[in-house]
């Protein structure tokens, strides 16, 4: 029998290097590892031996290379993934980076971290990848199924305590309130840069258990936010990995509620834009089954909603509307609540005007212009002017309103103010919009008034 041929082993360089950035000996790290699996209930008898073993480019199996990287990570104060430590055994991480539901918070934070981490180094695989329209709805089924993580603490790394918590949640707002008003275009790379540099050593900081679930839910924010500014830029793929992320941070966070409005609010509106409407109601579905008894009639609102555009997309009417009707019935519960400071902040801004802008989208699939009309006039008289991108997205919905009434010459004067708006802004989403709409006077493009808009058009983007 003929002997099986050698593969020769590279030196694990990778390793290496973390090695001497850790300050560490090779008896070191394997005091270091031994310990940490120890933590997790393995017996590990590793030493100085094995460590130079797995320099010369051997891997140890199982769980070992997980808490190797942890054991690193700890000593580093930062969170390290295996694909750092060069044990992905030919795996590497990258395509499917982000993409999954780690059954455990060690594994959600090295998913997230590396997202992060891949993002602000421009991989390719991430700027030029695509939505897997399965894990769309996967995810949503793991969130619905998963059991609570019971324990989110973490004993090593710098000490994390309420104030970098209410630093994360600062960030986020002062970084949403930006993004209104002037697009993702201006505000994504200072987000994803502060993931990257200061939230990951925050997850692999020490914290207590109260400290931990508030870090993640804060995290889940901002991770959510990064999402909603890369569909901003044009790039639904990496969007979906934040997002399926936000929702992995939100379970760590204890948080049902949250975890639904990731699910409604935006993996739902990614599957509208990419044309899957069957996706929207099920994510919306699972949002209300998940988070039934967890969330307030605010909430309940938007999540109805959310399915409401999903049936509107697949031309069902009377199930459009029996959804729409759940959505302004649970507003005005919304209103007559004495306690409507029990809103949690992520759902405060669901206002009316947001609630019209909604249903101004299902009218408008629906063919019914003349309520999709009044639905967009009474969404931009409910918003205010920071909330730039969303006034230019209601005029383009007033417009195309017009369109489908024969109002031409109006529709192109309200046209050109949404075109005024967004040359404010730096938004792939409202160009999106604007192109939608310019299909749509297609039909008229001989009239006077329709070349008369698209040559301003022309001198605008000029």
């Amino acid at each position: 029998m003929a002997a099986r041929p050698l593969v020769a082993r590279q030196p694990n360089e990778r390793l290496q290097a973390l090695i001497q950035e850790a300050g560490c000996s090779n008896a070191g790290l394997a005091r270091r590892v031994n310990m940490c699996g120890a933590e997790h209930g393995l017996d590990l008898r590793y030493d100085k031996t094995s460590v130079a073993r797995w320099l010369r480019g051997q891997q140890p199996r199982g769980r070992a290379p997980g808490i190797i990287a942890e054991a690193l990570g700890r000593k580093l104060g930062r969170t390290v993934t295996i694909d750092e430590i060069g044990m992905a055994n030919g795996k590497n991480l990258a395509s499917g980076v982000g993409l999954q539901f780690s059954p455990t918070v060690l594994g959600a934070i090295e998913q997230v971290c590396e997202l992060w981490r891949s993002d602000v180094g421009r991989r390719d695989f991430l700027s030029g990848s695509s939505v897997a329209s399965s894990a769309l709805v996967e995810p949503s089924r793991d969130w619905l199924i998963s059991v609570p993580d019971s324990q989110v603490a973490r004993a090593a790394g710098p000490r994390v305590g309420p104030s970098d918590v209410a630093a994360v949640r600062a960030m986020t707002q002062a970084l949403t309130d930006l993004d209104h008003q002037y697009g993702s275009g201006h505000v994504r790379p200072v987000v994803v840069h502060y993931l990257n540099s200061v939230v990951s050593g925050l997850l692999a900081g020490s914290y207590r258990e109260a400290v931990g679930r508030e870090l993640f839910s804060a995290v889940a924010r901002l991770t959510e936010l990064a999402g909603y500014m890369a569909i901003d830029t044009g790039q639904p793929g990496l969007a979906q990995r934040y997002y399926i992320q936000a929702l992995r941070l939100a379970q760590a966070a204890g948080d049902r509620g949250y975890g639904g409005y990731v699910l409604a609010a935006s993996m739902s509106h990614l599957a509208a834009q990419l044309g899957n409407p069957r996706e929207i109601s099920q994510l919306a579905r699972a949002a209300q089954e998940g988070a039934r008894g967890r969330v307030t009639p605010r909430a309940e609102a938007m999540f109805h909603a959310a399915e409401a555009r999903g049936h509107a997309l697949l031309g069902d009417a009377r199930s459009a509307q029996s959804s729409s009707s759940r959505a302004v019935a649970a507003m005005e519960q919304a209103d007559g609540r004495t306690d409507s400071g029990d809103d949690p902040v992520w759902i405060a801004h669901f206002d009316h005007a947001y609630l019209a802008d909604e249903l101004a989208h299902c009218h408008r699939d629906l063919g019914q212009s003349r309520d999709a009309a009044r639905c967009a006039q009474e969404s931009l008289d409910g918003h205010p002017e920071s909330r730039a991108r969303r006034r230019a997205i209601g005029l383009v919905l007033l417009a195309t309103a017009q369109v489908q009434q024969r109002e031409v010459e109006q529709a192109c004067h309200t046209g050109l103010r949404a075109v005024e708006l967004l040359g404010t802004v730096r938004s792939n989403r409202g160009a999106e919009y604007l192109d939608d709409f310019r299909e749509r006077l297609d039909p008229f493009r001989e009239e006077p008034v329709v070349r008369e808009f698209g040559a301003r058009m022309e001198l605008q983007a000029a």
